[in-house]
Formats: C-alpha cells, structure tokens, sequence
C-alpha cells in the first residue's frame, strides 16, 4: 500500500509540473508532431514540423534556465523513479498499458496513461524508458563536457546557406570569417588549396580530387580497371580521348559502319574542363567534332551515347546522388539514401540529325534546362523538373520494379567508381599531407550523375568534386531582373547531406567509431569475398551511428567497408599504389631520380629475365622525356594540370629535341600515374 502511494504521489507532482510549465508556455502537442502523420504527407509539411520543434527545445532551454530546472536531451539521463518504486504486478500491468506515441524525426516517446476525464497525461521520455527531466548541476557538468564543435565557413561560396543551416541544427559554432585559432572543420567551396594555413582539423576536400575527377583521368582511370575487370566496369560508356585517340576513335567508328552499313550511332562530346553542361554537344560522324578546328586543340572526351533510356511523362531524366568518401585510409564511403532526379523539358526521342542540337531533349543538365520555357519549378517531391529520387523509385514500385535491385546494382556503381580513382588519391595525399607533419584529415561529398537505361541498368555519366549545394534557384519577377526563390526539393535533399557528413565528422564521433572502422579494414584486406556475392539492401534500419536523439536518423548509408567483400578483390591497383608508397617513399615535393627509380624497382623485386635493370632505365628515360614535354605543374583551383592529364598516355605525347640537355625529374604522383597504367596488361596476365 505504501509503494502504491508513493508511485502516485511522485506521478502527481510529476504531472503537475508538465501542465505548469505547459501553462507558462502556452504550448500544446501537436497531433501533426507524433508518429501518427500519414506516409503520404508531403515533405515541406515535415520540414516545417522539424524546424518547429527545434525552435520548441530552443524556447524550453531558456524557459528553463530561467526557472532554475534545466533540461539536457543528449547527455545522461536520470533513472525513472517511478519504474524505481514499482515492482508489484499490478504496477508493471499498468506501466505497459500506457500509450506511447512515437515523435517523428526523434528517438524519443512520449508516454503517459489516460485520466479520468478522457485526456492524455504525457511526461518526455528517452526510448529507454528514462526521463528527461535533469538537476542543474547534471546539466552543468554535461554542458562543460561536451565542448561545440567550431566550423570556418569563410571559403564555403555557394554552399554556405546550406551549410549555415546546417549548422544551427546540429547547435555547433560557426565562424564565417575565419579564426585565429584551430577549428574542427574547415569548409572549402573549391579545392584542398583553398586555405593554405590549416595544420590541424578536418577539411572538406581532398587534395588531388578535383583533377582525378576531370572527365578525362576520370575516363582514364575507369578504363584502367575495365582492362583489368571488364565485366564488373561496363557500367561507364566506351569512350575516347582527344585530341590524342582522334585517328583511332575515327578508324574504329569506319571500320563499324563498314561492317554494317544500317547502323548510325551517335556519339557525346565533352569538354574536359566543362562544367554545367557547357560545350556538350552530339555528333554521328567524327568529322564533325569541333575539338580538332581552330588553331587552338581542345582536350574533350568523346563516348557513346545512351539511345534508350528510361523515360518518365516521355522525359529523359539523370539521378544526382550525393556520396560521402569519409576517408582513404581506411576506405569509408556512404550514399545519401535521397537524391535528385533532373528531367530534361523537351519530349524524348532518338537521336537523328534533325534533333542532334536539341539540348532540352538529350541533354540532363538543370544549368541548360532552367532556361527552357517548359521548365517546371515545383514545392512537390514528385512533380517538376526537379524531383527526388524515392518519388521515381516510388513509381517505378507501382508498375512491379524490383526497386531493391535498382538500389542494388547503384551501390555497386558507386563503390567500383571510388575504388578506381582511391590509388591515385593516396599518392596525392600523402604528397601534400606526407606522414609525421602537421596536417588535417580530409572528406569530401561527391556528386554521382547516373543514367537509367530503359532495362534499368545504371549508368555513370561524371563524378563532380564540387556538385552545387544551392538550396534556392533563380526567378525572374520582371525582364532582366532575377531573386533568388528557396527551392524545397534541393533543401531537403542538400541540408540532409551536409548536416549528417557534419554529424559524421564530429571529432568526438570519430574517435569513438576509428577502432571499429580500422578493425573491419584489417579483417577486409584477409581476402575474403565472392564476385558473385550480393548485396543486400537494407531498408528499415536506421545507422543513427550513436547520434544525437533530437536530431532525425542518418541519411547517408554506409556501403563500405560494410559490402568490402563483395568488392576486396578489386583493389589491386590501391595494392600497387600501397607498394608504390612504401618502397619509395613519398616526401612532400620530392623528385625521383633514376638511381631511386632503380632502387624502388629492386626493392619491390619487379626486375626478372623478362623485365631488367636495363629495361627499367629504358622506362625511366621514357618516363622523363614524356613529363618533359608537358607544361609546368599548375593548381588544382580553376587551371587544368595539363602535365597530370596527358602523363597517362603512353603513345601520343611530343618528345624533345636531341638538343635539350636538360631534363627534368617527373613528380612522384606523375611518376606513379605512367606506371600503374602502363604495367596493366602485365598485371592482367598475372590476375
């Protein structure tokens, strides 16, 4: 009897404070704020819901602080004392009766019993069962032991609002012109170079990303591996290089329509140093490629083009997917699990010379379609010329697709596509970041453009190192004059993506997950793994990856190293590249010589009856004549580094003159790029 009197009295006073400080705030539990909401309600209403509720917790902060009764969410939270003094049956009977209504967006339940008059009685809880209710000197203690994350977001350019936003969410610590001292994380716009100062920290970008990411070391370093693993990379379009492969792109596309005169296949031009669909164009015959008039040779890439695919209201349409690479060493990547779906604004149809300069028809790109007439700027998910991609999935669902697979055969897209630029990736790292010196830690969100074709077959199109996280596009009010209007589509996608990698990369949170991480790593590189092994999708699970229970479940998947099985054995050009490193040695701006070429090629015992020393000078001295022919190293921010592009090719490059005496030693990361490509028909024959 006594239990019992206690528990109720405790439940009173408990029940007398909410409706207290419910009175003081005039605030009232929405039903649209529980888990109650239809599936069908549309994403600006949760938008709205989930900006509501953290202006909500800001409110009841101060409220409480005012009052002397502080509530922390996130850290430690007090036992429950009402499950402390109920032990009797009919007390446990009673508990479990109670409703709990599950509050959308969060990981907590409101729990409560029905009065006599009808009402609901509610007390916050954690799924734990614990209250949320704290001592002030709890809050406090917590307050001083987790310390805000600081962010500089001076050179963020075009992502800034969505990083500002961002931020407020995850309630860190902005700096917007920079700071004297360290921050947490840096946020570049552009490049890894943006900021020449930083020795500590996390930066945005990799070095050496953005020129491993133009369309032709792009072109060149999937190739690479489709010599070595053809049916597992026949997801990138054959492709040729210009202006070095124009004789053979020509003799081969003769020597088809020779063999079958009915066929007419067209072919896509791209700029190497294009961006936002500039200079794409379509030819049938390579007689009408623009790179090769003028006095001036433009470096493009031409591949072939996609004549079927899958159509949606008759419309060509391509997937934006946002990937978080969190880290090279170990590899680490995650998939935002929302995308965007940008649909061309003219009618599909195949490509004939009478369409070939349609760009609204054949081309995807949002920068070319927004200045069509048909373009549809949308508030909905699912309509618009801007949608995300679960409102294609969705509809794809109801005809019967097998939307799991289509999910699928993207991660496997998506993790092949890494592993290929990864080996490259590291010799610039350690180049810029040399082991033992003072240096930040990289990541970088990239943005993945893949094309459905109509069997639903994904196909990769470009990666972009830098993709536009703008949340707000351009509206003109009155001729020549433009305002920038939120788009709600890009703003549920972007802030998502750019919130979660900030959640990902707390300091804090990575050094409780690093162990982890490095352990799956080490497991991974014992083998392991069938090619044939699936993949499985998961989509119920949420990687909340020990998050904070205010904010919503992570909306980037991790994919590696959780399928590394399925995927190890494709990493053989990162093993060379590790042999590379390890053997020679990688010291910021450091020269190879060919005394030290010699030595990495003994070291690594690569010399045998077939393969000599001498022939290891021959390929020194063709090495260097090669680099030397090309133009001074240039920046990766905004100038082509022509010198890294062209060292790739091993036909085409100009030697220099019997009367150059001098010569000049290749950059070790140059030097690594000519040799893992041309020792790959060596490396298949071993496979």
């Amino acid at each position: 009897m006594s239990d019992h009197y206690e528990r109720v009295k405790i439940e009173l006073q408990q029940m007398k404070e909410v409706e207290n400080e419910a009175a003081a705030d005039g605030e009232q539990l929405s039903p649209a704020s529980v888990s109650s909401i239809p599936a069908e309600v549309s994403f600006t209403a949760r938008r709205d819901l989930s900006r509501s509720s953290v202006n909500g917790r800001s409110r009841s902060k101060s409220r409480s602080k005012a009052d002397g009764h502080e509530r922390q969410v996130n850290d430690k939270e007090l036992p429950d004392p009402t499950a402390q003094k109920s032990n009797s049956s009919q007390g446990q009977s009673r508990v479990s009766n109670e409703p709990n209504l599950h509050i959308k967006g969060t990981a907590r339940l409101l729990k409560g019993k029905t009065a006599a008059n009808g009402h609901v009685e509610t007390c916050v809880r954690q799924t734990d069962g614990k209250c949320e209710h704290h001592g002030k000197e709890d809050g406090s203690k917590a307050a001083k032991k987790r310390r805000a994350v600081t962010v500089d977001t001076s050179k963020a350019k075009t992502s800034l609002e969505a990083l500002k936003m961002s931020i407020r969410q995850l309630k860190w610590k902005e700096f917007p012109i920079g700071r004297r001292t360290a921050c947490d994380i840096y946020w570049h716009g552009v490049s890894f170079h943006d900021n020449e100062n930083i020795v500590s920290g996390q930066v945005n970008k990799f070095p050496g990303m953005i020129e491993m990411l133009r369309k032709i070391n792009l072109s060149r370093a999937v190739r690479t591996m489709q010599q070595l693993f053809p049916e597992e990379y026949n997801f990138y379009p054959r492709s040729w290089i210009l202006p070095e492969e124009y004789q053979l792109f020509s003799t081969q596309i003769r020597l088809l329509k020779d063999n079958d005169s009915t066929l007419k296949p067209t072919y896509i031009v791209k700029p190497d140093s294009g961006s936002q669909g500039d200079g794409i164009y379509l030819i049938r015959d390579p007689a009408d490629l623009r790179v090769i008039s003028g006095a001036q040779i433009k470096q493009a890439v031409v591949q072939d083009y996609i004549q079927k695919p899958l159509l949606i209201d008759k419309l060509k349409f391509d997937i934006r997917l946002y990937v978080l690479v969190r880290s090279l060493e170990p590899l680490e990547i995650y998939i935002a699990k929302e995308g965007l779906s940008r649909f061309c604004t003219e009618p599909y149809q195949e490509p004939s010379q009478k369409n070939l300069s349609h760009v609204f028809m054949h081309l995807t790109n949002y920068s070319l379609n927004v200045h069509s007439g048909n373009f549809v700027h949308s508030d909905s998910c699912s309509t618009g010329s801007k949608r995300t991609f679960s409102s294609i999935l969705y509809r794809l669902a109801s005809k019967g697709v097998d939307i799991k697979k289509v999910w699928s055969d993207i991660i496997a897209l998506v993790i092949k596509t890494v592993i290929a630029l990864v080996p490259e990736l590291k010799v610039y790292y350690q180049a810029d970041i040399p082991p033992g010196k003072p240096g930040p830690t990289c990541f970088q969100i990239l943005g993945f453009d893949i094309l459905l074709m109509k069997n639903l077959k994904p196909i990769l199109l470009e990666v972009n190192a830098n993709p536009s996280m703008r949340i707000e596009h351009e509206h003109e009010v009155s001729p020549g004059v433009f305002e920038y209007v939120p788009s709600p589509v890009d703003e549920e996608v972007k802030v998502g993506v750019i919130r979660d990698t900030l959640r990902l990369m707390d300091p804090a949170q990575r050094k409780q997950h690093a162990t982890k991480y490095i352990n799956v790593y080490k497991k991974s590189n014992t083998g392991g793994g069938s090619p044939e092994e699936a993949i499985v999708v998961e989509t119920g699970s949420d990687e909340k990856e020990g998050m904070a229970d205010s904010l919503p479940s992570l909306c980037l998947k991790q994919v590696f190293p959780k399928y590394t099985k399925q995927f190890h054995y494709l990493r053989v050009v990162e093993r060379i590249a590790a042999i590379f490193l390890r053997f020679l040695g990688v010291k910021g701006t450091m020269r190879l010589g060919p005394t030290s070429f010699r030595t990495f090629i003994r070291n690594c015992k690569l010399s045998n009856s077939s393969f000599s020393m001498a022939s290891a000078d021959i390929l020194y001295i063709d090495i260097t004549r090669r680099w030397a022919g090309m133009l001074p190293d240039s920046r990766e921010a905004g100038k082509r580094p022509t010198n890294h592009d062209a060292i790739y090719s091993t036909s085409s490059l100009p030697r220099p003159t019997h009367n150059q005496k001098a010569v000049k030693k290749p950059p070790i990361k140059d030097t690594f790029a000519t040799i893992h490509h041309s020792a790959f028909p060596l490396a298949c024959s071993h496979k």
